[in-house]
Formats: C-alpha cells, sequence, structure tokens
C-alpha cells in the first residue's frame, strides 16, 4: 500500500506544476485539503469508522493538524516560490533521516546501523538524481530554510501520529486534521494572496480532473494509508518509503510534462531503492530467515 501511495505522490508532483501555474499555490493548497478531508471523513462513515472524538482526542488533532498540514503546506508553498527544485528536492529527501533522529530522541526507537545505512544511501540517492538536472546546486536561501522548517514539522507530527491513542482510528484522523488545517491555510491565503475568484479556473474539464486526482487520490486516499501505516508500521520504518517519491516523480514528469530523464537518474534511483531495501528492515528480515533456516 505504501508502494501505491509513493506512486500516486510521485505523479501527483506533475499535477501539481500544472495546477499552480494556472492557481496561485496557497489558495489551491487550502481548497485541495479541504476536498481531500471532507472525501476521507465520507468513507470513513462508508467503511464504518467514523465518529466524533472526544474533548482530548480535539486537543490531540489540533496540535498535529498545526505541524502536519497547516505549518508543513503554508512553510512548503511560501518556500518553492524563493528556492529552486534541487534545493527543494534534497531538503526533503532528507525528510526519512531527520525522522528517524526524532524518533530516537522522543520516543527512543532503537535503528541498526545496518538499517542507518539504508537511511543514509537513500539520502545519496535523492543527492544524485536531484542533482542530474542542468539546474545544479544553487546557494542556500530564505525559501531554503522554509523548505527545512516544512520538512521538520512534518516529521515531529509522525512522532505525535504514532503516540496517537490506539482507539482511534488514524484514517479518521486524517480527516479531521484535513479540514481544520485546510482552513488555516485557506486565512493564510487570504493574507499572502487574496485573490479567491481564480478558483473558478477548476469548473474547466482538465485542471478539474487534474484537480480531483491531486485532492481525492494523492492527498485523501494518499494521506489516509500513509498515517495508518504511521500508526501500525512505525514512523521510522514508513518515512523510507518518501524516497520512492523521486522515482515516481521522475517518471510523472517524462511522461506527463515531457522532461528528459538523464543516466545519473539511474544512478540514483539504485541507491534510493537499496536505502529502502535496507532502511526498511527488509534486508534484516531476509538475513534472520536465512539464519533460522541454517
Amino acid at each position: 500500500m505504501l508502494f501505491l501511495v509513493m506512486a500516486i505522490w510521485g505523479f501527483n508532483l506533475s499535477a501539481l506544476v500544472i495546477l499552480v501555474n494556472n492557481i496561485e499555490p496557497i489558495t489551491l493548497t487550502s481548497v485541495r485539503i479541504f476536498v481531500a478531508g471532507i472525501s476521507v471523513l465520507i468513507i470513513s462513515k462508508i467503511i464504518g469508522i467514523f465518529r466524533l472524538p472526544t474533548r482530548q482526542e480535539w486537543k490531540t488533532i489540533f496540535i498535529i493538524t498545526i505541524f502536519n498540514v497547516a505549518f508543513h503546506h503554508t512553510l512548503l508553498a511560501i518556500g518553492l516560490t524563493s528556492t529552486s527544485g534541487v534545493n527543494a528536492g534534497i531538503i526533503l529527501g532528507a525528510a526519512p533521516l531527520v525522522t528517524m533522529v526524532l524518533s530516537i530522541i522522543l520516543l527512543h526507537d532503537k535503528v541498526s546501523r545496518l538499517r542507518a545505512v539504508g537511511f543514509i544511501f537513500g539520502f545519496i540517492g535523492i543527492m544524485i538524481t536531484s542533482l542530474a538536472g542542468a539546474e545544479g546546486l544553487s546557494s542556500i536561501s530564505y525559501g531554503d530554510l522554509m523548505i527545512f522548517l516544512s520538512m521538520l514539522m512534518q516529521a515531529f507530527s509522525f512522532i505525535l501520529i504514532s503516540k496517537l491513542n490506539p482507539t482511534f482510528d488514524p484514517r479518521l484522523l486524517t480527516g479531521y486534521m484535513l479540514v481544520l488545517g485546510s482552513g488555516f491555510i485557506f486565512i493564510v491565503s487570504l493574507i499572502v494572496e487574496g485573490n479567491v475568484t481564480q478558483l473558478t479556473k477548476l469548473f474547466s474539464f482538465k485542471l478539474g480532473i487534474i484537480f480531483l486526482f491531486s485532492a481525492i487520490m494523492a492527498t485523501a486516499f494518499g494521506h489516509m494509508t500513509y498515517n495508518y501505516a504511521i500508526k501500525n508500521v512505525g514512523p521510522t520504518e514508513t518515512t523510507i518509503f518518501v524516497n520512492l517519491n523521486t522515482l515516481f516523480a521522475l517518471l510523472g514528469t517524462a511522461i506527463f510534462l515531457g522532461e528528459p530523464i538523464l543516466r545519473n537518474h539511474y544512478f540514483g534511483l539504485v541507491f534510493i531503492l537499496l536505502g529502502i531495501f535496507i532502511g526498511s528492515g527488509t534486508l534484516e528480515y531476509v538475513l534472520r530467515k536465512r539464519r533460522l533456516r541454517s
């Protein structure tokens, strides 16, 4: 399921490029997340997990929403307007490493040396892949700081989700979180951009279909599944799969935007796949099975 989500998120990059070329990014993000949140709540009702949170659960949802939706998406949208795609890709590619460090500090998780090597391999793959283009690594900027803070806020929210009350389904949490977060982002969009009428462009057939894919498939289904995995698999194991975003983002930009795939991209993807194989614990599992057989 995580592999499928990463494929959808990777292709969603191409969808977002098309959308933000027509609509201001923060305004678009607020509406996309609101539609996704409503979709998740409807799905939760259909599959029988919908319920109203308790007073204590509302407090937890609010705190996670601030970090995972409001801060993360707002800082990301602002940062992308002031930095290069290469810098953003490398910074976001460090998310698994940052999540691993936070898990060790805050959750006292134990990560083996072999799995730590997997995380480093994944980050090396992100760097090779991101630097393969002609754009190169530009100097550190204000936008880079915003992207890093965005990634840090999301990584911290993964820790909070993993500690959520076991009786509260993380898929339902996703719905409430997205709806609440969209409100915060919409207020920011009114202050920063202030042009709601541009949303009428979404009524065109092409942009409408792309928007629905991004909102329902990438954001609603994707975040439902991802947050469910965080709760059941753990933040460290789940986050290593984020590196697959780069693989599918490259395929998506090649297919939908006509951008070339270079030789260095393939080298980077080898490191990414090795990083996931080692960092997710799969290699340790295989080695353990072999020892038991012998």
